[in-house]
């Protein structure tokens, strides 16, 4: 990853290109948001984190394929050429990532496991600096700290939660997986454009995923059974369909493209607005009302976003 978009302390980013950045990472994080609702439903009849997560990736895989080929046409040596960043894209940032925060939340509780993986954003942060040599600017420092107090909050951790040292190593590695993500999205040398990069890395996280089943470190178990949401009962297919076109499919395709405009650091920033999102999907789809902890989490999240946002800002030109 020689150059990543935007995260250059001098480059310029075009008001228009970056509203639309950051449109496309509002529509990612609220399209991740919805993943554990929907998945919700399905496990209480049966469904194991592993056949929703595959189900998950391989629907994404499939739909995004054919705007892959297209973007693709005349260019296809390019995708030979980074076959070594699309297999880590694809295996470490979304099937290594999913699979290590479902082995995680196996071992402790989803709150805690959510927060760890969330330091992501710093974790970029910190790449950039040791790698590219950009330290972080006042803003950003405040942003981070503000939404870690938000995300503590959002997670509702403060109420207590059981810890295991398995637990947090898995979470840890869930946190490397998202880092490899945001980075690896908002690389312009490789000269893939988003949507190919997302449907070949959907494909081979779909490998990985039906590997890792095939020798039994992810346990399989589906259903036919109707998944019981806020508004009824509803066939068992609908929630896993909406699981491959809006949480994977659309999340990506879309994260990726904000990855590009925005650069890694904002595009992680911004990406913490799932936290927000997921407590509001839990609230629609599942009636989970949201603690007062939870809404002052998701007001302190929005802030540091927003924070860490004004960084963007280009400096100003001396006379």
């Amino acid at each position: 990853m020689t150059h990543v978009a935007n995260d250059a302390p001098l480059v310029r980013t075009p008001t228009g290109d970056g509203r639309g950045g950051l449109l496309l990472a509002l529509v990612s994080a609220t399209a991740f948001g919805m993943s554990g609702s929907l998945a919700r439903g399905l496990l209480s009849t049966g469904w194991s984190p592993g056949a929703i997560v595959l189900a998950r990736v391989g629907i994404g895989a499939l739909v995004v394929a054919p705007f892959a080929v297209a973007s693709l046409r005349g260019r296809w040596r390019q995708l030979r050429a980074q076959a070594r960043t699309v297999l880590v894209y694809g295996v470490l940032g979304l099937a290594g990532a999913q699979f290590c925060f479902f082995s995680a939340v196996a071992a402790m509780d989803v709150a805690p496991a959510l927060l760890i993986e969330y330091t992501a954003p710093a974790a970029v942060v910190v790449w950039l600096w040791a790698r590219r040599g950009q330290r972080p600017r006042p803003y950003t420092m405040a942003g981070a700290g503000l939404a870690a107090v938000g995300l503590i909050l959002a997670v509702d951790l403060i109420s207590g939660a059981d810890l295991a040292w398995s637990g947090v190593a898995w979470a840890l590695a869930a946190m490397v997986g998202l880092t490899a993500y945001f980075l690896i999205a908002a690389d312009t040398d490789t000269g893939l454009p988003p949507a190919a990069l997302t449907g070949a890395g959907l494909a081979v996280g779909t490998l990985a995923l039906a590997a890792l089943a095939a020798v039994g470190l992810l346990p399989m178990h589906a259903g036919v059974e109707p998944a019981g949401y806020r508004i009824g009962d509803v066939p068992w297919w609908l929630p896993v369909l909406l699981l491959g076109l809006v949480t994977a499919a659309l999340a990506y395709t879309t994260g990726t493209a904000a990855g590009r405009r925005l650069g890694s650091r904002t595009a992680s920033f911004v990406a913490l607005l799932e936290v927000v999102a997921s407590v509001i999907c839990a609230w629609l789809l599942i009636n989970e009302t949201p603690t007062p902890s939870q809404t002052t989490g998701g007001l302190l999240i929005i802030g540091g976003v927003t924070l860490a946002k004004l960084d963007d800002r280009p400096p100003r030109e001396t006379p």
